[in-house]
């Protein structure tokens, strides 16, 4: 099983974990720009969360 693979399976099991990362990640960029670019915060959360979410097997769609 190679690194990639195992990085999928991690995601599948912990995809909770990772979608709560990019939510604090997210509100700590908020927190330090004053929310200067909140909109654009918010674009990159979904962004990640969509791509992240694919890797880990709950969208089988292929970009």
């Amino acid at each position: 099983m190679g690194i990639f693979d195992k990085a999928k399976d991690a995601l599948g099991e912990h995809g909770d974990k990772v979608d709560e990362g990019i939510e604090k990640a997210g509100d700590l960029v908020d927190e330090k720009t004053g929310g200067e670019h909140a909109d654009k915060v918010d674009q990159g959360q979904e962004f990640a969360k969509d791509r992240l979410g694919s890797l880990g097997g709950d969208d089988q769609q292929n970009s």
